[in-house]
């Protein structure tokens, strides 16, 4: 299952982002919020989502120093 943005005007619907299949497909259309006076400019909907904005997780994300070590429960294995 794939999921694409999409603008209805009340007639067609526009995709804002490529469709990633080619193929004939059984689609189910979610109507989610009226838009703001009418149409949006594609170039903002276009910019990076909150989730992937460089940096967001810094300082908040760390790492052991003895992350590489090998683990005393698998010397035997190790060998």
């Amino acid at each position: 299952m794939d999921a694409i943005k999409a603008i209805y005007d009340g007639v067609t619907f526009k995709p804002l982002q490529p469709i990633p299949v080619k193929e004939e497909y059984e689609v189910t259309i979610t109507f989610i919020n009226p838009l703001k006076k009418g149409k949006v400019n594609i170039s903002e909907t276009e910019k990076q989502p909150c989730s992937a904005i460089i940096g967001l997780l810094k300082g908040k994300v760390w790492m052991s120093d003895d992350f590489n070590a090998p683990l005393d429960d698998l010397k035997e294995y190790m060998e």
